[in-house]
């Protein structure tokens, strides 16, 4: 008489996105929680982590600024020479610009996409290391974030079926 054992190993059929978010401007927030708030509303299970420059998404008070200084892909209304760019008062105006054009366009705000990616429970990590080198206050972040190591969301990130540095 033969035995026939089956193992059943449960698996998630739950797809994971993990992202490391590393940037702190207004033009680089809004890729992480875009593709935060995409991936779970198809379902995905996500995490964001927050390091370096990428914390201050997590800042209570957005008060986050763009510049083409450094970034010459940005499109421009017209010709501007980079010496003209660096004069004081142009990044408050650029960044005054880009929130009218995004504004006009329907384009949530940044506390609005942090939010609604809270709401369909994508995971918050503030890089614990990060947050004491740059000697911030937990005060100062949003609810719902947690704090933790690199090593603690390499677990995640190792499950991960897409993983994204920003």
């Amino acid at each position: 008489m033969t035995r026939e054992l089956y193992f059943t190993h449960e698996t998630s059929s739950m797809k994971k996105l993990a992202i490391i978010a590393t940037k702190g401007t207004l033009d680089w927030g809004y890729p992480p929680f875009i593709l935060a708030s995409t991936a779970a509303a198809l379902g995905y299970d996500v995490q964001v982590f927050f390091t370096f420059y990428g914390l201050q998404l997590l800042k209570k008070d957005l008060n986050l600024q763009v510049t083409s200084l450094g970034n010459p892909g940005m499109p421009m209304p017209m010709p501007m020479p980079v010496l003209l760019q660096a004069l004081p008062g142009m990044q408050g105006m650029m960044t005054s610009m880009m929130k009218k054009k995004m504004a006009d366009k329907g384009v949530a705000d940044l506390a609005e996409l942090r939010e609604l990616c809270q709401e369909a429970d994508v995971k918050f990590i503030a890089c614990q290391m990060t947050v004491d080198l740059f000697e911030m206050e937990t005060k100062d972040f949003i609810d719902g974030v947690e704090y933790a190591g690199a090593a603690m969301f390499f677990e995640f990130a190792g499950e991960s079926d897409i993983c994204l540095f920003i």
